[in-house]
Formats: C-alpha cells, structure tokens, sequence
C-alpha cells in the first residue's frame, strides 16, 4: 500500500508477467481495487470513460486493450492523483498493450484461440490431459504437419507451414531462462495411434521420452483399463505465479472454445485433473511405457 491508501502500482519494467495478456489481466484487476476502494460502481465507473457496464467489466478482465485515456480518467476518479502513481499506472498501460508476437500469425489462428496462446506465454504452470493428440507444445514438426493435415501432407493447404511455424514458435516457452512448467496426462490410445504414420508417430514418441526428462515437463500416461472414468474430453488447466489471476480450463470443441474460471468450475477439473494423475502410470512408469512402444512400432 501506498501513503495515498491505494493499491500500489508496480512499475512494468519491475513486473515478474512474462505475457502482455497476463499483464492486462493484472492491470484490470489493480484497477478494479481501486474502484472498489473508492465505493464506486462499475456502472458509474464506466460511464466516466464513456464505456457500458459489460466493457468495464472486460477491461477489469483484462479481456481487452487499455486506452491511457480511459485509464487515467478512471485514476482521477478514484482520487490516485500522486503524479508517481499515475505515471505507474500508465507505464503499466504502455506495457500491456504492446501486441503479442503471434498476432502476425492472425491469418492462420482463429480468434478463440489467440486467447490461449496468449495466456499460455503468460501462465506458470500448465496442465493437460489429451485423449487423440500428443499436446502441441509437445509435438515434433512433422507430426504437427500430419494433424493439421489430417495425415496427408502431400495435400497440405497453403497456410499449413504457417500453422506449423506458429506451434513451433509456441514451444519456445519450455525453454529460457524462466521455462514454463509443463504437466500432461495423456490416454494410451495416443501411443498407438498411428498419426502420420510409423516413421512419424516413432519419432514423435522419441521425442516424448526425451522431453520427459527435462525437469519442467512430466508426462504421464493413463492405462486402457484406466482410460474414460475421471474425465470424458481433453482440457487445459492455465496457472499463473500471480496470486490475483484466477486459474483459466480450456476446453476446445469443433465450432471453437470455452474459457472457464469460476471458482466451482476450475474445482471440478482440477479434482478430474487429480484422479487422471492417480490412475495414470508414474512418469518413470510413463517412460518406460513410451521406450516400449517406440520399439514395437
């Protein structure tokens, strides 16, 4: 806290959020203290910026780009008028806006899904359970190429590199000198299923058993007598090191995608996510299942 009795800003070059989505997400919810340290609305809030009730809410989201205009109307609203603070607030602004390197991937990547690799820069911990697929930021390129093509590179349409590129690009998170955490369970239908074909799906598990030593990434594997019970679908669960942005669960469907991170939904997949982990073989139990299935192929 600060003399002022406000919420301190913490200036953006000292922010430990790797992602500017995560960024907006901590800027909305600061300024959402704010507002209700001041027992104002946010109604009224967003009529000062000329804004309905449902956009405020949305900025205080951090579900679109701030203008410093809005911001520092809203400030004055609040009563932060110590020229410091503001100028924190502001730099914060400047920061979250600046646009993620995928957005010159907007060609080829849905709308839905420009969300998700956003908050997955952003995330600390990620944890997936996959049914069909080896996760994407766990797939070798030629594999990628065979999903996006449904096994037919030979008829790759012309995006089809650009997609792939883009998936690479995203698996540059695992690496750095601040990697993200990586934690999948995946069904043992996966192991067997024959994507791109026995060259390809090898290779691919290959390179599972090496990523599975890495020590920010743990592979799991759930047994066919196992497989089915604890959940029905694929999903991701999105964690962030920043105790005030919530846990986002993915969940992608053929027509696009769910975002859900209300506290009763995340607890259900996260209790699902528990009961996949116990079912599932140890992750050295996992490895071996792996090195064993790269030899029969």
């Amino acid at each position: 806290m600060v003399e002022s009795g406000h919420p301190a800003a913490v200036p953006a070059s000292e922010w430990p959020v790797r992602g500017a989505t995560a960024r907006r997400m901590v800027l909305g919810t600061q300024l959402r203290r704010l507002r209700e340290a001041a027992g104002i609305s946010r109604s009224d809030a967003g009529y000062a910026v000329r804004a309905s009730d449902s956009k405020l809410s949305r900025l205080e989201l951090g579900r679109v780009a701030f203008k410093e205009r809005d911001v520092s109307d809203l400030l004055a609203m609040y009563g932060v008028s110590d020229p410091a603070e503001r100028e924190a607030f502001l730099e914060m602004v400047r920061h979250a806006n600046q646009p993620g390197w995928w957005r010159r991937y907007n060609d080829v990547m849905p709308g839905w899904f420009q969300d998700f690799v956003g908050l997955e820069e952003s995330a600390s911990l990620i944890q997936a359970y996959e049914i069909q697929f080896v996760p994407g930021l766990l797939q070798t390129e030629a594999y990628a190429m065979s999903v996006a093509t449904r096994g037919r590179p030979e008829y790759a349409p012309e995006d089809a590199e650009r997609r792939i590129t883009l998936r690479l690009q995203r698996q540059k998170v695992l690496t750095g000198t601040r990697p993200l955490t990586v934690w999948v369970v995946m069904d043992e239908s996966v192991l067997h299923r024959p994507i791109g074909g026995r060259r390809v799906l090898r290779e691919q598990l290959e390179h599972l058993l090496d990523v599975s030593k890495r020590s920010n990434i743990t592979v799991q594997i759930v047994p066919y007598q196992l497989s089915g019970y604890a959940a029905e679908g694929s999903f991701t669960i999105l964690r962030f090191a920043e105790p005030e942005l919530p846990d986002v669960t993915y969940v992608e469907h053929l027509g696009g995608a769910v975002y859900l991170d209300g506290l009763a939904e995340i607890e259900i997949y996260s209790r699902a996510l528990d009961c996949l982990i116990v079912d599932a073989h140890t992750p050295e139990q996992s490895r071996q299942m792996l090195a064993k299935a790269v030899t029969e192929i």
